[in-house]
């Protein structure tokens, strides 16, 4: 909306900086940290002296950033407040984190998934990562990601996921499995299939798909010793929520392995679960074959 002459201040609600009487003066300035301010009009404001709240136009009056008296103060005389109220038929600027989404007018999924759009719609990402959820494990017995649950999302939202593990390490000497949850369970039958390359700095080992693994999808050997292994590692998993392929994951695991010479450990491979493609996976998680997990673990979903 236009205005002609000065835009009208809305919902501002100021008080002024404290203001020193002069004796015989009935004009002074208000400030608000220093800065000159300018009411709308005197009935605008509420101005307290010497304890007593004044009549607007007849107290006093306002010009700009100038109040005026209707006669002049004198030694002794107290300005207690001037507070400056806005164009109070208006809403104004609302306080810091007082707007909830609740209260935006904007359409589409409002979730941790989702972002605002300049046109005031709640849209997904098109590129990048996403992330889903991280979690923090400290000598927990697995650490699981299950859609619909603490917020996680892991279906046909996204076509590939990717899994991220920061200083995983274990309690024991262990081998470390991932696993996919089907049929509202994570699946412990012979049918994950895995070939990998494990390079360490002892030796390379070279592990077929010839025998099947019950335990889940071997990614590493986490070897305790003096002191403990710490692994990264990076999931990456496809098409989960497909029912007419099987669950296929490619990984890459590295870090300190102190077993004796094998000092430097890198594993890297891919894998499927070759029992059921006619049902989708709800889930994805680590497991160890004795020993609890610790480490940092989030799930992105890739958008492209």
């Amino acid at each position: 909306m236009a205005y002609i002459g000065k835009t009208p201040t809305i919902g501002n609600f100021q008080v002024c900086d404290a203001i020193s009487v002069v004796n015989g003066q009935a004009a002074y300035t208000m400030q608000v940290g220093s800065v000159n301010v300018s009411p709308e009009s005197a009935n605008h404001m509420l101005v307290s002296l010497n304890g007593i709240l004044q009549k607007p136009g007849s107290s006093y009056t306002v010009s700009g950033s100038t109040i005026t008296f209707a006669s002049n103060l004198v030694t002794g005389d107290v300005i207690d407040f001037i507070q400056i109220l806005g164009n109070v038929l208006d809403l104004g600027v609302p306080s810091d984190s007082t707007v909830s989404l609740a209260k935006l007018t904007a359409t589409g999924t409002k979730s941790s998934s989702t972002f605002l759009r300049g046109d005031n719609t709640f849209a997904t990402p098109t590129v990048g990562l996403n992330l889903i959820k991280t979690v923090t494990a400290s000598g927990a017995s697995s650490v699981e990601f299950i859609d619909g649950t603490s917020d996680v999302v892991f279906d046909s939202t996204y076509k590939q996921y990717i899994l991220k593990a920061i200083n995983f390490t274990a309690s024991a000497n262990s081998n470390s499995y991932l696993r996919f949850r089907i049929g509202g369970s994570f699946a412990t039958s012979n049918y994950y299939r895995t070939l990998f390359i494990q390079r360490t700095s002892a030796a390379v080992t070279q592990s077929s798909t010839a025998t099947d693994n019950s335990n889940g999808i071997y990614t590493s050997y986490n070897y305790v010793g003096q002191t403990p292994s710490a692994h990264e590692g990076e999931f990456i998993i496809n098409n989960p929520s497909s029912t007419s392929i099987y669950k296929s994951v490619y990984f890459n695991i590295w870090g300190a392995n102190q077993e004796g010479t094998q000092k430097v450990m890198q594993n890297h491979g891919s894998a499927y679960y070759s029992s059921d493609s006619s049902s989708a996976a709800t889930g994805v998680g680590l497991f160890l074959n004795t020993g609890t997990i610790s480490g940092t673990f989030s799930l992105y979903g890739v958008t492209t």
